[in-house]
């Protein structure tokens, strides 16, 4: 009897040692293909092993950041979140997250593309499954009734040659203004849409090789430039200042939406095969689009992090990410990936977008001083299309930025010295 109750005993306390460990995700409660994506795949985690088992909790959009925000202040973050790429060099600042190179595979974090990973100083600190990407829309028609050839990633407009092209377009009289640039986004869409402009010129945001200065690199003469091109879109009434509501292209009132992928199914339902996808002007370098969306890191606080790693290395595998575009249908971060899409493998309908994603993405500094910066830029090129001089408005960019960088001792890459100095 006794030995059968120290057998009946062991057994049981082998049934609760062989409980999979919990591993919490908090992410934000976003659009229901997205969820369901999500959910899927953590089904699929959580049913290829017994050793973990991962829960999600969802926050919603509108407080998630702050909910994190306030989590991290009081060491309450669970194993793994989601981050908006761009502020995962301030997490990684913080100390809140931490380095993913020692813990997924070398040669899972190699596949991903430029808008599969978020970085800080070097390190990986977030990687993630789906992207999107800029692109100029037109109706094959609409171009063909001006003269006007179709860009190709081979031969993309000029900087110049758009412009013509829309001042073509205007004295045509169809198009009162001719390009849709989503005047009534607010926010990361100026950085997103709009540096790529900058970079593409030879330009930037900031000095990446120190992340220390604006100073010469925002309002250098070549940025300034392109200022002035965004500001006389809006002098010569090209692009419409203040746009009642987004629907200028699907009605026809613009030749032109340069906007995102996110509007693939849309337009593709819509036009169907009159629909062209084309890069965005080059102004010198090559044309050049934002990276990066919404990705997962793992806590500082996690008492799994190999648990974590699991799951996180699961989500960028080949098939899970092409599981997730198939259900979203939003590209792709790994060729591989992609190749088990129908939309982005080499022959499929959208394979322009994931060509973009892989030949122009430039991800937005890694620096946890780029949510300043970003909103600092959006000031400046609402300005410049309100009528002020882009040397005017990039100079009192530059001089916020540089004093911000200062009162916060270089965000982690060493003292600045210079201008904005304290």
């Amino acid at each position: 009897m006794k030995r059968a109750l120290i057998v009946l005993l062991a057994g049981m306390a082998g049934t609760v040692m062989a409980a999979p460990v919990e591993i919490r995700v908090w992410r934000h409660d976003t659009g229901d293909l997205e969820m369901a994506a999500g959910r899927a795949a953590v089904e699929r985690f959580n049913g290829s092993q017994s050793r973990w088992k991962v829960v999600v909790e969802a926050i919603p959009q509108g407080s998630y950041t702050e909910s994190i925000t306030a989590a991290s202040m009081v060491g309450q973050l669970p194993c793994v979140i989601a981050l908006d790429q761009p502020t995962v060099p301030n997490f990684a600042w913080a100390g809140h997250i931490r380095s993913l190179d020692t813990l997924l595979p070398a040669d899972a974090l190699a596949r991903l593309l430029e808008g599969g990973r978020g970085t800080y100083k070097g390190k990986v600190y977030s990687v993630g499954q789906l992207d999107v990407v800029l692109a100029l829309f037109a109706r094959r028609s609409q171009l063909a009734s001006l003269g006007v050839r179709e860009a190709t990633m081979e031969k993309p407009y000029t900087a110049v040659e758009f412009h013509d092209i829309l001042a073509t377009a205007k004295r045509s009289g169809h198009y009162r203004f001719p390009l849709d640039l989503n005047g009534r986004f607010k926010g990361e869409w100026y950085s997103y849409a709009f540096s790529p402009w900058l970079q593409s010129a030879g330009t930037d945001l900031i000095d990446r090789t120190t992340y220390l200065h604006v100073d010469g690199v925002l309002n250098n003469d070549t940025a300034v430039g392109v200022g002035r091109y965004y500001g006389r879109l809006f002098k010569e009434k090209l692009v419409e200042r203040h746009p009642a509501d987004d629907r200028a292209f699907e009605q026809g009132r613009s030749l032109f939406h340069y906007t995102g992928s996110w509007k693939a199914r849309e337009y593709s339902e819509r036009f169907g095969g009159d629909l062209v996808v084309m890069p965005p002007p080059d102004f010198g370098r090559g044309p050049k689009i934002g990276a990066a969306s919404w990705q997962w890191g793992i806590t500082q606080s996690c008492r799994n992090p190999d648990g974590a790693a699991a799951f996180l290395t699961h989500l960028i595998s080949s098939p899970e990410i092409a599981a997730a575009s198939r259900m979203t249908g939003l590209v792709p971060v790994t060729a591989e990936g992609a190749m088990l899409t129908e939309h982005y493998r080499p022959d499929g309908d959208w394979r322009a977008y994931f060509e973009f994603a892989r030949r122009y993405a430039v991800a937005r500094p890694a620096t946890p001083a780029y949510p300043a910066l970003s909103s600092t830029f959006e000031k400046a090129m609402a300005d410049i299309r309100s009528g002020k001089d882009a040397a005017e408005a990039l100079d009192e960019a530059v001089e916020a930025m540089e004093h911000n960088i200062a009162r916060n001792n270089g965000y982690g890459f060493g003292a600045p010295k210079g201008r904005g100095a304290l």
